[in-house]
């Protein structure tokens, strides 16, 4: 029988008692109360734990298991091996399990958390959308991204999101619960399988970087991505050997979550989506800053660039006449130089529209001139490449939806 974690309730970290307040639950701190609330969806209240996973198991707890089973401790290693270096969960094929135990290895440690239930390409077959159905029935989405020097994923840490953005497909959804370590590391360990196999346009290759920037806010699950983080970036076979460098986690500004992040002793990189150089915009834009303002969230930003030595990302969606403007530009670069030289990187994305939205994307000639106002203010700033926007893959439009749930 798979071993199943109890049901169980997303409550305020208020609730809690302090020596047990966590950036985990999926609701950030007042995110209950006071002036930002997080949007949930209808379907949020009390919802089943997926079925518990080797990647969801501690060392110990994997050793306790095997034991239980009658199986030696040098068997756990084993499983470690095939599932971080070989990329296999396939117990059927473990040759080097005996054979009658290789159904009880499938079903208390890899028990299907996600399954395919549509495939969108993009880009001449180097974008890849998936559709992912969970134990629940809940759907999220990953993007596999192919670049001539490297191969990037842009996954899911959280079934929609709670933070309401209004130009955001996936905030429309709202947040119905939060993902489980395995069901974060499944989502790696298939692309990098397929990318390994050749099944992405280009040939056999590796998975070299993994982005936070899916479906979710990363910092309102914070302790299943930190160990989804931990698990990608140790290597083989501890985990997937994907350098911390290359990973991303992205907020759009839960400062408890970013100043926890800057304790970790990781290298990630942490982007930051702004969006608006003042309060005033802000607040239109990203309900969040209701709760951590800009400066709260800029301060957090550049403390992180102080404790890990590495450059935070800005990520701006321009959006038409409402921040693209000369005077926006400039009062985005007094902002970020009130605190030095070179610790961000701007990225300005042109916006990905989605259905029924009154948000527009920019003109071209006001997304050069933005970045011109940058770049004369020493700001390094790259216009972002909006890979996968014609299959709804691009920044803002996951939305866990597709013409047909049928595989391309």
């Amino acid at each position: 029988m798979q071993i199943t974690r109890n049901e169980t309730e997303v409550v305020s970290e208020e609730h809690l008692p302090a020596e047990n307040q966590q950036i985990d639950s999926g609701i950030t701190p007042g995110g209950n109360t006071g002036a930002f609330r997080d949007v949930l969806a209808s379907n949020h209240a009390r919802r089943g734990k997926p079925p518990v996973h080797f990647a969801d198991m501690t060392p110990d707890v994997r050793q306790s298991t095997a034991l239980a089973l009658n199986m030696p401790k040098f068997r756990v290693k084993q499983l470690a091996n095939h599932y971080f270096e070989h990329l296999s969960t396939h117990a059927e094929s473990f040759t080097d399990f005996p054979a009658d135990i290789r159904a009880t290895v499938a079903e208390r440690f890899f028990p299907t958390l996600i399954k395919p239930l549509a495939v969108q390409e993009a880009d001449e077959g180097t974008t890849v959308k998936t559709l992912w159905e969970l134990f629940d029935g809940a759907e999220i989405e990953s993007v596999l991204m192919r670049y001539p020097n490297r191969t990037t994923l842009c996954i899911s840490s959280q079934v929609g999101c709670g933070m309401g953005c209004p130009f955001c497909a996936t905030g429309k959804l709202g947040l119905t619960r939060n993902m489980s370590t395995g069901e974060i590391l499944e989502q790696v360990r298939i692309a990098a399988a397929s990318v390994r196999n050749g099944e992405i346009a280009g040939g056999p290759g590796r998975l070299s970087n993994v982005v936070f920037m899916g479906m979710g806010e990363p910092m309102g699950n914070y302790r299943a991505v930190m160990s989804a983080v931990r698990q990608i970036s140790t290597l083989a076979p501890g985990g997937f050997g994907i350098s911390a460098r290359n990973i991303t986690i992205s907020t759009v500004g839960v400062v408890p979550g970013m100043r926890k992040l800057a304790q970790e002793g990781l290298p990630v990189r942490l982007a930051v989506s702004l969006h608006a150089p003042t309060d005033e915009l802000r607040d239109e834009l990203v309900p969040m800053n209701k709760r951590f303002n800009t400066t709260a969230v800029l301060d957090a930003a550049h403390d992180y660039y102080i404790a890990s030595k590495r450059r935070v990302s800005i990520e701006y969606a321009l959006m038409r006449g409402i921040n693209d403007q000369e005077i926006h530009a400039r009062q985005l670069a007094r902002r970020l130089n009130h605190y030095g030289d070179d610790w961000v990187h701007v990225n300005p994305i042109p916006l990905n529209p989605i259905e029924g939205s009154r948000w527009t994307a920019s003109k071209p000639e006001d997304e050069q001139r933005f970045l011109e106002i940058l770049h004369r203010a020493g700001i390094a700033a790259t216009l972002r490449d909006t890979r996968g926007s014609e299959i709804d893959g691009a920044c803002g439009q996951l939305a866990a939806k597709m013409q047909t749930h049928q595989q391309s």
